[in-house]
């Protein structure tokens, strides 16, 4: 069995508004990520999937608060670290995050290099020389030409910046790479190019594990390894990139499958459909499966009973009362009628 590198035990995470109200957008999740794995992250925006991967981090602030559960980094708990030990031995050695907008995430003012120097230097005092030494070493290694170094953000296109803040982000050999909507507000050409490159980090050492978060669940069948589907702060599923993409159990992941256009092979013939309604409310969440409301399969007891996570053979999951055989049986009748 391949080293854990990622070990997430029940982690939940709420967000206090200022009238004191709690939002709980992380509920009881747990992940794995073996070493040399990726993991997907699905979800409509909203679900919880940039909370989590900021939760991950283990580095809080308001209005973020750390509940419970446990996160557990290559055999290291990190769960209640304290910050600035978090910000000092953590974040950009054993974890790194390229945030949703990471195009924007750069100040205008300075150049590449002093974006570089004050990570390095958050973690051991190096001069400028070396720290140009390795920064150029890294982005050469990378396919960056080293005088991107000496250039301001806004002489670089988007797609280059979204590459130099990944390259800045695992400058340091993280373990865990968290990519947020890497590839989101850039065109094709581009979009390639990022995907290409967060391979090789993986495949050249830079890294040994990567987390990719995204709304678009067809594109991590290309991408990662595993995925894990959110709603409203919980798992609903879970499974290999080929379980969840081709063959989705729950009806929220049957949903987003069906209301994307997908060129794959055995998917780009399907109809497109949409899923009802909003998400719950998490200031006030309903009782019950909280996807109740919206899901056409919706059973009485749905709304009554809390559901749990049921686990299949090889480490499948789902967040459903009713049964493998029962969901399988509905949507085959709903695959009839719409052939008629």
């Amino acid at each position: 069995m391949s080293r854990v590198i990622l070990d997430v035990k029940e982690l939940t995470t709420k967000y206090v508004t200022r009238f004191g109200e709690d939002i709980y957008a992380v509920d009881h999740v747990s992940l794995k990520v073996e070493e040399g794995k990726s993991l997907g992250i699905a979800g409509e925006s909203g679900c919880g999937k940039s909370t989590l991967a900021l939760s991950l981090m283990g580095y809080y602030f308001a209005p973020l608060h750390y509940m419970n559960g446990e996160i557990i980094i290559d055999g290291r708990n990190i769960s209640g670290m304290d910050p600035d030990d978090v910000r000092r031995s953590i974040l950009g050695t054993e974890i790194a995050y390229i945030p949703q907008s990471a195009m924007n995430a750069l100040n205008p003012t300075q150049k590449i290099i002093h974006f570089i120097e004050d990570v390095i230097q958050a973690h051991g005092p190096q001069t400028k020389r070396e720290i140009y030494e390795l920064a150029r070493e890294r982005f050469e290694c990378l396919g960056l030409p080293a005088s991107v170094l000496q250039q301001y953000p806004v002489e670089l296109s988007g797609g280059m910046k979204q590459r130099t803040v990944i390259a800045i982000s695992v400058i340091l050999f993280p373990k865990i790479l968290i990519a947020d909507e890497p590839s989101s507000a850039l065109d094709v050409t581009s979009q390639k190019m990022v995907i290409k490159m967060l391979r090789n980090l993986m495949e050249d050492g830079f890294i040994e594990s990567l987390i990719f978060i995204t709304h678009e669940l067809p594109l991590l069948y290309n991408v990662t390894d595993d995925i894990l589907v959110m709603y409203a702060g919980q798992i609903v599923e879970k499974g290999t990139a080929k379980e969840v993409v081709f063959d989705p159990l729950h009806p929220y992941a049957k949903g987003l499958m069906g209301s994307i256009i997908v060129p794959e092979k055995g998917l780009r013939d399907v109809k497109l459909t949409a899923i009802p309604g909003v998400p719950p409310n998490l200031k006030n969440p309903p009782s019950g499966c909280l996807f109740a409301e919206r899901c056409k399969y919706v059973r009485p007891e749905c709304k009554a009973v809390s559901v749990d996570l049921r686990d299949l053979v090889g480490g499948r999951a789902y967040r459903c009362i009713l049964s493998e055989k029962e969901l399988r049986d509905a949507y085959l009748r709903e695959a009839k009628k719409d052939a008629r």
